[in-house]
Formats: C-alpha cells, sequence, structure tokens
C-alpha cells in the first residue's frame, strides 16, 4: 500500500461526534444516489461549533481539506455510516486522530469512504487548519511542511486493504469470500 495523500488539513480537538459531522437532519439523503451523496458531503461538518472555522466555504460542495486531524474519540455519539460517507463526499481522504470511537473506525472500513488512522503524538496541539501535510502509508509518517516536522503513524493494519478495496463488500468480493457481482 504505497499510499500517499497530501493537502491542507483541518483541525479539530476531542469528542467530535456524529452530529457534528452530520447532523440527523441531513439522513434523510440516501447516499448511493449520486445527487444525493454530493449533498451530504455538502453538509460534513456543518454541526462544528464556529470556533473551528468553516470547513466548507459557502458556495461550495467540497471542502479544500482532504485531511482532518482530531484528538481523542472522534467519531464518538451515534452510529451512523453516513459520518464517514459525508466526509468522503466532501473530499475527504484521512482522518489522522489520537483516538476513534470504535463504530466510526468501523464505519470507515465498512464504507471505504476514509482512511481513520491513528497518531501517536497529539498532533490537533500542533497542527493549525490550512498546514499542508502529506501522509506516507508506507513510512508510516504524517509530515506537516509547514512546520518542516515529521511526526509517527500507528500502523493501519488489516484495515487498510478493506479500504483500498472500497469497503467491506468490495474487499469480500475481491478475496472471494462471497460472489462477485454478475
Amino acid at each position: 500500500m504505497g499510499k500517499v495523500i497530501s493537502g491542507q488539513i483541518f483541525v479539530v480537538d476531542d469528542n467530535i461526534d456524529t452530529d457534528q459531522i452530520i447532523p440527523a437532519e441531513y439522513l434523510t439523503l440516501v447516499p448511493s444516489k449520486p445527487d444525493e451523496y454530493e449533498k451530504l458531503g455538502s453538509y460534513a461538518m456543518i454541526g462544528l461549533p464556529d470556533r473551528y472555522g468553516k470547513f466548507i466555504e459557502s458556495g461550495e460542495q467540497k471542502t479544500r481539506y482532504p485531511i482532518i486531524i482530531a484528538g481523542e474519540n472522534f467519531g464518538c455519539g451515534s452510529s451512523r455510516e453516513h459520518a464517514p460517507i459525508a466526509l468522503g463526499a466532501a473530499g475527504v481522504t484521512a482522518v489522522v486522530a489520537l483516538s476513534y470511537a470504535r463504530i466510526f473506525f468501523r464505519n470507515c472500513s465498512a464504507t471505504g469512504e476514509l482512511y481513520p488512522i491513528e497518531s501517536v503524538d497529539r498532533l490537533c496541539d500542533l497542527f493549525v487548519t490550512g498546514q499542508e501535510a502529506t501522509i506516507d502509508f508506507t513510512a508510516e509518517v504524517i509530515v506537516n511542511h509547514t512546520l518542516d516536522r515529521t511526526f509517527s503513524l500507528k500502523p493501519l493494519g488489516e484495515v487498510g486493504p478493506v479500504i483500498d478495496a472500497g469497503g467491506l463488500f468490495d474487499y469480500a468480493r475481491q478475496t472471494g469470500m462471497i460472489a462477485a457481482r454478475s
């Protein structure tokens, strides 16, 4: 998995819950419908307090931040697959957090929308929204180009190939666990 992700980062701190990621009022959108998938992404992180700034600029459908940096317990709260789907639809490729709510982590792998990467250090106290960063999956590091510093990441482990495949069902089809679609 020689994947590399680069771009601007969006920084939040601890206990960002699924209601902040995608408020319940938008859960009627059906992600399997392309136009509703895009609309779902346009509401990603709309429930955040104002102190974080805008995740998606007014009039835009996508975020300019492919990487989210977070503290502990990212994705806590209600179990909803819409949370990682909304982030993926908004253009997020990875979240780097100190820890995740177990169900959010599981929903990331089930949907294949984004990589939930655990940091070794508390990066949300060191990074600032808008800085440029690169995640190198092979080296298991994130480089903050603005700070000119490199930080270790925990290995993705067995979840990596599942997300690479596009989610749990696609992985199961690719590996022969279930029959391919005819």
